[in-house]
């Protein structure tokens, strides 16, 4: 009984370490998206999606399907590298085996704007890469 129950608990310590192993990976994919777009860096945001990521956002002129480039667009009349206000952070990551979904906080200058980000995450050898993702304005003024 009594190895049953170390072999259990081995494996139940197994499971989390990878979990949190690929919850830190999927972070770094994550982060890339965080700074490329707090700081204008459009490559460092490209390179957290997969070239056909598909990205589902409301604006000006309702519901439409961006690509990467042209999300990353948005922010190219910016200088790179300078702090554009949106300051973010990770709420929630669920990993499951190769496929992981995240939610994101996003709040614009003093908070006068808040985004919630869900994503689509795939591992790709050994790097996680966003394909896809949708937000909705949280904040009482939308």
């Amino acid at each position: 009984m009594k190895k049953v129950i170390l072999l259990l608990v081995t494996l139940f310590s197994l499971q989390v370490t990878f979990a949190q192993s690929e919850t830190s990976l999927i972070a770094n994919a994550l982060s890339k998206y965080m700074e490329g777009s707090s700081y204008n860096k459009l490559k460092l945001l490209e390179s957290a999606f997969t070239n056909d990521a598909t990205l589902y956002l409301t604006g000006k002129n309702g519901f439409k399907r961006y690509t990467p480039k042209e999300y990353s667009a948005f922010f190219k009349n910016k200088k790179t590298g300078e702090f554009n206000g949106r300051v973010a952070k990770i709420l929630a990551v669920e990993v499951i085996r190769d496929i992981a979904t995240a939610k994101v906080e996003i709040a614009g200058p003093d908070r006068k704007w808040v985004y919630v980000d869900l994503f689509l995450l795939k591992k790709f050898d050994k790097e996680w890469k966003i394909i896809s993702k949708t937000a909705t304005r949280v904040d009482d003024k939308n």
